[in-house]
C-alpha cells in the first residue's frame, strides 16, 4: 500500500508590480485594466507513488522545482492544482541552519530547536549528550551560536533532526553539511533511519548519493516531470550525460542513448587517466634514481600487471 502519492501536482507563482507602485496606483491600474501579473509554474503535472521503505531521489538542475515540490509534500505550500495524499507523520530537513538564535549558546540553541520540533525538556535532557557528540561540538557547548561556522551550525541542526522517528523523511541537500568525514557519518545515520522502514525523499546534487541511497528516481526540469522510475542506475547515467551535453531527453530511447554515451565517456576517461599515469611513471623510470625507478616500476605493475608481482614474491 502506498504511503505517499502525488497526482498531477502543479504549483504556480503569481508576480505583479504592486509593491513597486503602491495601493493608489494599483487601484487605478486595476480599474483601467492596466495591472498585469506574471504566472510562473514551479511544478507542472508531477505524479509519483511511494511505498513504505522506498527512498526517492529527486534530480534536476537549479530551478527544476525540486524544493518547491518538497514544500508542498511537507505541507508548507498547497498545490495550485493536483493532490498530495500521505499517510503518517512527516519530518522535513530543509533549511537546516534557520530558526536558531545567534546570541544564545550552542547548548541553549539545542534545547530551543528541540522545543520547536516538539520534543519535551525531559527528552532533550536524555538525548542532549548524544546530539552534541554526533555534531562534534562538545568543546563549543557554551559558545554563542553566532561564533560557529556555517558547517558547525548545520551539523547541530542535523544532529537534532536525526532524533525524529517519522513515517516520511524529507532531506533537501542536508547530507552535504560538514567535512567529508561528517558527510559519511550523516549518510550512515540516514541509512540507519531508512533501514527501519521509513520512507525517504532525497534532493541532492550529489548523484553518487542518489545512486547509493535511492531505489526510485524523479527527474524534473523547469517544473516538468521528465520521468519517475525505479531504474536508478540508468537514469543517473543519463542525467550525468545531460549535465554535460545539455540535451534533454524526450523519450525512453533518448534516455538509453544518454546513459550509453555516459558509459562510453566514463570508460574513455578511465583509459586516458591510466595512460597519463603510465607516461608519468615511465618518465620517472627514465630519469629517476635506481630507488625511485624500482618503486615506479612496482607501482605500474601493481596497477596494470599484478599477476607478474605474484610470481616474484
Amino acid at each position: 500500500m502506498s504511503i505517499l502519492e502525488a497526482n498531477n501536482v502543479s504549483i504556480r507563482y503569481i508576480t505583479g508590480d504592486f509593491k513597486d507602485i503602491g495601493l493608489k496606483e494599483y487601484v487605478m491600474r486595476r480599474l483601467q485594466g492596466k495591472y498585469h501579473v506574471t504566472e510562473f509554474w514551479a511544478d507542472k503535472d508531477v505524479s509519483f507513488t511511494l511505498n513504505r521503505g522506498d527512498m526517492l531521489g529527486i534530480i534536476g538542475t537549479n530551478g527544476a522545482g525540486k524544493s518547491t515540490l518538497l514544500k508542498a509534500i511537507s505541507g508548507i505550500m498547497v498545490p495550485t492544482y493536483g493532490e498530495i495524499r500521505k499517510e503518517g507523520t512527516i519530518a522535513a530537513l530543509l533549511e537546516l541552519a534557520s530558526g536558531f538564535d545567534g546570541e544564545l549558546t550552542v547548548r541553549e540553541n539545542a534545547y530551543l530547536r528541540g522545543a520547536m520540533l516538539g520534543y519535551t525538556r525531559k527528552f532533550m535532557d536524555k538525548t542532549y549528550s548524544q546530539i552534541i557528540d554526533f555534531a562534534e561540538l562538545r568543546e563549543f557547548e557554551e559558545r554563542p551560536f553566532k561564533q560557529l561556522s556555517s558547517g558547525m551550525k548545520s551539523r547541530l541542526a542535523f544532529s537534532i533532526a536525526c532524533l525524529v522517528s517519522p513515517d516520511i523523511l524529507i532531506l533537501d541537500e542536508v547530507l552535504s553539511v560538514g567535512d567529508g568525514a561528517f558527510q559519511k557519518k550523516s549518510g550512515d545515520k540516514m541509512k540507519e533511519i531508512l533501514a527501519s522502514g521509513v520512507t525517504g525523499i532525497l534532493v541532492s546534487h550529489s548523484i553518487d548519493q542518489v545512486r547509493e541511497m535511492c531505489n526510485k528516481i524523479l527527474w524534473l526540469d523547469h517544473g516538468r516531470q521528465i520521468d519517475f522510475t525505479d531504474k536508478v542506475e540508468l537514469y543517473c547515467d543519463a542525467y550525468e550525460e545531460f549535465l554535460i551535453t545539455k540535451k534533454l531527453p524526450q523519450n525512453q530511447q533518448q534516455i538509453e542513448k544518454l546513459a550509453k554515451d555516459f558509459t562510453v565517456r566514463k570508460q574513455k576517461k578511465r583509459e586516458e587517466a591510466a595512460r597519463a599515469e603510465t607516461r608519468k611513471l615511465e618518465k620517472i623510470l627514465e630519469q629517476g634514481s635506481d630507488e625511485t625507478a624500482v618503486q615506479a616500476a612496482i607501482t605500474i605493475l601493481q596497477k596494470h600487471r599484478p599477476d607478474i608481482l605474484r610470481y616474484t614474491q
